[in-house]
């Protein structure tokens, strides 16, 4: 059997020289969940999922996420619901984070609460978003790990250096991406973790600079 593929500080120096101390710690100690999920299995492997990672945090410099919109850009991000296709003024929410994750985000993605939105709101390496995704990396986890926390219940814990690459290896392996990764798929791979294409081309480049660096 072939040795797991091991990302190195070298490795991640070169992708992500900014990279925020708690993910170099999360990957300096905790690549067990890796391996656990099969990830590390092969190159190519790990290979999509750093693309999907690095794009996800704007190489690794992100942990939560930025909700804080210009009203100019509102339109651009959600037009069907924002003037001028869409009926709400984007200078309500414009800079508030909060009223703009509770009006994009409540009522789907699991968010059954009023406050939902902004607090199952993007976190960790894959941005988990959403009730539903957070109890999903719980469930898949806890199947290998009974300890780990549940995120449902405490949604920071997908940030911390302990559980952070756990939280997205569980999520990644939920949504079945390990095998969209073997037909190195980038579209479908994105489309696991996305739930649709957008930044599809950061993505592919992404993509490109991981292939060099574990060939697979």
């Amino acid at each position: 059997m072939a040795e797991p593929v091991v990302i190195t500080p070298g490795q991640i120096d070169q992708l992500a020289p900014r990279a925020l101390h708690v993910y170099r710690i999360a990957f300096d100690n905790e690549q067990h969940f890796l391996v656990q999920f099969g990830i590390a299995a092969s190159g190519l492997r790990v290979s999509h999922f750093m693309a999907q990672v690095l794009h996800e945090t704007a190489a690794l410099t992100l942990v939560v996420e930025n909700l804080r919109y210009s009203a100019q850009r509102l339109p651009k991000v959600w037009p069907q619901r924002f003037l001028p296709r869409g009926p709400l003024d984007p200078a309500r929410y414009a800079g508030d984070e909060v009223a703009l994750a509770n009006l994009v985000y409540s009522g789907r993605l699991g968010n059954d609460r009023p406050g939902d939105g902004y607090l199952y709101r993007g976190r960790g390496l894959l941005q988990l978003t959403g009730k539903d995704s957070y109890a999903q990396a719980t469930e898949t986890l806890k199947t290998a790990y009974p300890s780990a926390p549940d995120f449902v219940a405490d949604p920071v814990a997908v940030l911390s250096a302990r559980w952070c690459l756990g939280a997205a290896a569980a999520i990644w392996i939920a949504k079945g991406c390990n095998e969209a990764a073997d037909e190195d798929d980038v579209v479908e791979v994105t489309a696991r973790i996305n739930g649709g294409t957008v930044g599809l081309a950061e993505r592919r480049s992404w993509l490109a600079r991981t292939r060099d660096v574990w060939r697979g």
